[in-house]
């Protein structure tokens, strides 16, 4: 888990000192925190299936998730203002350290016929998002277990202020981005 953290100080940050010409240190991006997050929208009317995503997603991030509420009522989908919709877990420090380096070591190359994750997913800001379609590429999850695949949105939120710097910093902790 600090072996991410201090790759970061000792080689990351340096590279990206020299290749973006920052005059003080503070200016060098770093990565803020990572939110993962599950939606469903049959969570609002089968409470085992909530009680199945907040299992998931402890084991996944190592951390208790909290529950979301849909906040607007909409007949179409059935759905009613304050129904249980998903569970988001954010991760910082060295919890997600610690889970950058199983996402990026472990679980992504367990991916079938994975080829990278896409390099234009930046918001033009400095974060990347990306979609994993099943939460069965972790080790912590048992495949016997599993009710229903279910898919997971990853957010990495940075202190970049452009998409190359942040590229460069997610290129340098591990990220495989498609060549």
């Amino acid at each position: 888990m600090a072996r991410l953290k201090d790759y970061y100080s000792k080689e990351v940050a340096p590279a990206l000192m020299s290749k973006f010409g920052y005059e003080s240190v503070m200016q060098i991006p770093k990565l803020d925190k990572i939110v993962v997050n599950v939606a469903s929208g049959e969570a609002g009317s089968n409470s085992k299936m909530m009680d199945a995503i907040v299992s998931d997603l402890a084991k996944i991030t190592g951390q208790k998730p909290i529950i979301c509420k849909a906040r607007k009522s909409v007949a179409n989908f059935k759905l009613r203002e304050g129904m249980n919709i998903g569970a988001k877990v954010t991760l910082r420090a060295d919890m997600m350290y610690e889970f950058l380096d199983r996402l990026f070591n472990v679980a992504l190359p367990r991916v079938r016929d994975f080829r990278g994750i896409n390099a234009n997913s930046f918001d033009g800001r400095g974060n990347y998002s990306m979609g994993l379609k099943e939460q069965l590429i972790f080790p912590e999850i048992d495949f016997d277990k599993v009710d229903k695949i279910r898919g997971m949105d990853i957010t990495f939120i940075t202190t970049a202020k452009t998409d190359e710097e942040a590229r460069e910093l997610l290129t340098l902790m591990g990220a495989p981005f498609a060549k």
